[in-house]
């Protein structure tokens, strides 16, 4: 089974990969935590620097991943649309004449957002896919990679 498709990422499917993995990390998690934490002690003491300091720890990581988002969209990587193929070799990737086959076996996990299916290379690099250009076809997608990857790397759970 193979599949074919063009993907131009935007700002917004940047932003959106961004948040999904800083908030599946520890430190999202901990950073929001403090925050709520801070602002439950201004409501119990009153006191403002604590309630400034709660809303700080909060809006921190979505303002500065919106502020990079915005930086890595308006970057030359992101101006021409990439075009994907996969296959049981792996994922090509190409733009112009630039081509590059990224095996299987070099994937370290496949999950899904509510608005994108991530293939990761690494902890933090990973090919965004968004359900907006697939369409129908993330269900194909979904599964020539369930076919394709160890079942312990597929973490797609949930309506697909």
């Amino acid at each position: 089974m193979e599949m074919e498709f063009d993907v131009q990422i935007t700002k917004k499917d940047l932003y959106e990969y961004q948040i999904y993995h800083a908030y599946s990390t520890a430190s999202g998690v901990i950073g929001t935590t403090v925050g709520c934490l801070l602002i439950l002690g201004f409501l119990h003491t009153g006191t403002v620097l604590m309630l400034l300091a709660g809303i700080f720890a909060i809006a921190y990581l979505p303002w500065t991943l919106h502020i990079k988002s915005a930086a890595q969209a308006a970057s030359p990587a992101f101006k021409e649309p990439f075009h994907y193929k996969l296959s049981e070799e792996g994922l090509e990737v190409s733009r112009g004449e630039e081509k590059q086959l990224v095996a299987w076996d070099l994937f370290t996990k496949a999950t899904a957002s509510r608005k994108s299916i991530l293939l990761y290379t690494s902890k933090v690099n990973a090919f965004i896919f968004p359900r907006r250009i697939l369409g129908e076809d993330v269900n194909t997608l979904v599964q020539i990679v369930s076919v394709n990857m160890p079942a312990s790397k597929v973490k797609i759970r949930g309506s697909i």
